[in-house]
């Protein structure tokens, strides 16, 4: 059974638009997979890929938001979008590709973010920003 808390919510949205925002995305993410009871494991694996998601809004995206929606359809699982208004990505399989980033990180961002989840889509094209939605189901 979920907590009251998260039964009775819809969606919830966070900014990201500071480098403190980050943190405050994270905890959001780990809050709600502790209340649905998510595993260690899961917890980590669901709080890495938004830490992921969220960065690259922030970074590459000029900042956005993240949305945390909890997922009840016969199982339970948590959906998180992450939206910017940056440049797109000019080339979505190259940066899905691990070894390829367009900073200084070891470029594993989007290609281990699909990794860590059940379900992953993007959304994006040079000119009209990002969106990206991945869920993770609680086994």
């Amino acid at each position: 059974m979920l907590p009251d808390e998260l039964t009775d919510q819809g969606p919830r949205e966070h900014s990201v638009r500071a480098e403190k925002d980050l943190l405050s995305a994270r905890h959001a993410v780990r809050a709600s997979a502790v209340a649905v009871g998510f595993t260690i494991v899961d917890q980590t694996k669901i709080v890495t890929a938004a830490s992921e998601l969220v960065r690259n809004a922030y970074i590459h995206g000029g900042g956005g938001t993240m949305t945390i929606t909890v997922l009840r359809n016969g199982r339970v699982g948590l959906e998180l979008t992450v939206r910017d208004k940056g440049p797109g990505i000019a080339d979505v399989d190259q940066a899905m590709t691990d070894g390829f980033s367009t900073g200084a990180g070891l470029g594993h961002g989007l290609g281990g973010t699909r990794r860590l989840v059940d379900e992953f889509t993007i959304d994006t094209a040079p000119g009209r920003g990002t969106t990206v939605t991945i869920v993770r189901w609680k086994p």
